[in-house]
C-alpha cells in the first residue's frame, strides 16, 4: 500500500473519532448545565480545555466563554482545527482521494452531513436545535465506523484506519478525564458548593464518553471517583478506555511491517496505564500521570508516522 493512502486512511479514523467525541462533549455539556441548581455556574470553558485551543479561541472571542461563543467554535468555527466542520471537512476530502478502498455507502452519508453543516449549521446553534444536530454527527460517525467493519476487507489499510480511531479516542478519553476531574479530585473553596452535586459531575465524567451503563454492570455499586478513574483507563473491555484502545493498536502490529520503535513506545505507555496506584494518584499526581500518558501517545503518534508515513 502507498504510504500516502496509509496516512489517509489513519487520519480519516482520526477526524471521524474527533468529530463523534466532539459532538457527544457538547451535547452531555448541555445536560450537566440544566442538573445543577441554577445558582451554580457551570462554565463553558471546560470543553475549549479539553481539546486544547485556547489559543484560537481566545484569539476569535477573547476571554468570553459563553455559551454561545464555545458551540459556535466547537461546531463551526473555520479556525478552530478540532471542529466539527473542519473533521468533517478533512474527513470527506480524505474519503474522496481515498474511495476506491473504501465502501461506496460511507460517501453519501459523510458528504450529506457535511453539506447540511456548511448550508444550514448556524440554525442549529440555538440549544433548542442543536441536540438533532449533535445526535446526527454521532449516528453518522458511529454508522460509518460499523460499515467499514462490516463491509470492508480488513487489510493493511484497515489497520491504519483502526490505529488512528483508537489512538484518537485514547487521547480523548485522557483529555476528558484529565479537564472533568480537576474540580472533582481536590475541590477549591470556590468549588465548595459543588460538593452535595459531585455524583452528578461524575456521572458527567461517564457520560461524557458513554460509559455510565457499562460502568454500572461493571461495578454494580454507586459513583465512586477512583472506581471511575481505574474502569475509563484501565479496563480491557470497555472500547473508550485507554488500555483497551491501547490493546486494539498493539492487536494491529502484526498485520503491518514489524517496527521496534512502536512496539517500545506502545509498551511503555501501557505499563504506565497498567501499573499505575489510583488511590495514590488521586491524593497527588494525578494530572502529572495523566500528561505523562498523554506524552506518550504523542510518541506514539509520531513513531508510527516516522514509520510508515515520511515520504
Amino acid at each position: 500500500m502507498l504510504s500516502r493512502v496509509a496516512e489517509d486512511l489513519y487520519w480519516f479514523g482520526r477526524y471521524l473519532q474527533r468529530a463523534e467525541n466532539t459532538a457527544r462533549l457538547i451535547s452531555v455539556h448541555s445536560d450537566v448545565v440544566l442538573d445543577l441548581p441554577r445558582k451554580f455556574e457551570f462554565g463553558w470553558s471546560p470543553l475549549v480545555e479539553i481539546f486544547g485551543v485556547d489559543q484560537p479561541f481566545k484569539a476569535a472571542y477573547g476571554n468570553d466563554f459563553s455559551e454561545a461563543n464555545v458551540v459556535r467554535f466547537l461546531i463551526l468555527d473555520e479556525d478552530n482545527p478540532s471542529s466539527i466542520a473542519n473533521s468533517l471537512k478533512t474527513s470527506r476530502e480524505i474519503l474522496r482521494t481515498v474511495r476506491e478502498a473504501l465502501p461506496q455507502e460511507i460517501w453519501e452519508h459523510l458528504n450529506d452531513l457535511h453539506l447540511l453543516i456548511g448550508e444550514r449549521g448556524e440554525r442549529y446553534l440555538p440549544r433548542s436545535k442543536r441536540i438533532e444536530l449533535l445526535r446526527k454527527v454521532s449516528d453518522t460517525a458511529l454508522y460509518t465506523y460499523g460499515v467499514l467493519v462490516a463491509n470492508m476487507s480488513h487489510d493493511v489499510g484497515f489497520q491504519f484506519m483502526r490505529i488512528g480511531t483508537n489512538l484518537e479516542q485514547a487521547d480523548m478519553t485522557t483529555r476528558i478525564i484529565d479537564v472533568r476531574t480537576s474540580s472533582l479530585i481536590k475541590p477549591s473553596i470556590v468549588d465548595e458548593g459543588l460538593r452535595p452535586f459531585q455524583n452528578i459531575q461524575w456521572m458527567n465524567v461517564l457520560n461524557s464518553l458513554t460509559a455510565y451503563q457499562m460502568y454500572r454492570r461493571h461495578e454494580r455499586s454507586r459513583v465512586r471517583g477512583t472506581a471511575v478513574l481505574s474502569y475509563l483507563t484501565q479496563d480491557r473491555e470497555f472500547p473508550r478506555a485507554v488500555m483497551f484502545c491501547l490493546n486494539m493498536i498493539g492487536s494491529t502490529l502484526p498485520h503491518l511491517p514489524p517496527n521496534r520503535a512502536i512496539e517500545r513506545t506502545l509498551e511503555r505507555t501501557r505499563a504506565l496505564v497498567r501499573d499505575a496506584n489510583l488511590e495514590r494518584l488521586v491524593e497527588s499526581g494525578l494530572h502529572d500521570w495523566l500528561d505523562e500518558i498523554q506524552v506518550g501517545i504523542g510518541r506514539l503518534h509520531e513513531s508510527i508516522s516516522s514509520a510508515y508515513f515520511d515520504h
